[in-house]
């Protein structure tokens, strides 16, 4: 029997089906999306943080609970930790999706230049606003 697929909401560089594939995933169904009310934070990795008003994009793919699972439990993201999302469609609709978070926000000191400036690169790839893209630090 086919393992039973959830749907992810992914904002960082899992969006880029690329990285999915390169990690043994077989993401399915792929869909722009952005969900509100969600603040970009990137410190080592990036997260998003409850943020009034916020938007941010990402992709949405279908996956197995082992494919996330084994993604989310690689070294360096064992604190993300699935949580609700209602994800917009950017064609129209809207989708629950998990979406992997930390628990807690990165400080505001902590940054990472070469993980947001791949973040921007696969956004600009995948098509998504300029404005988000630039926004991106």
């Amino acid at each position: 029997m086919a393992a039973r697929r959830v749907t992810g909401f992914f904002y960082g560089l899992f969006m880029d089906g690329y990285v999915l594939m390169e990690a043994g995933v077989s993401a399915q169904n792929p869909q722009k999306a952005l969900v509100k009310d969600f603040g970009l934070r990137i410190g080592r990795r990036a997260t998003l943080v409850p943020e009034p008003g916020a938007i941010a994009y990402g992709m949405l793919y279908d996956l197995t609970h082992e494919e996330l699972g084994r993604l989310y439990g690689a070294r360096g993201l064992e604190d993300y930790r699935p949580e609700a999302v209602m994800a917009h469609l950017l064609e129209g609709g809207s989708q629950p999706a998990l979406c992997y978070n930390l628990p807690d926000a990165p400080a505001a000191s902590e940054t990472n230049s070469a993980y947001a400036e791949r973040l921007r690169e696969a956004l600009e790839r995948l098509g998504f606003p300029l404005d988000y893209i630039a926004s991106v630090r």
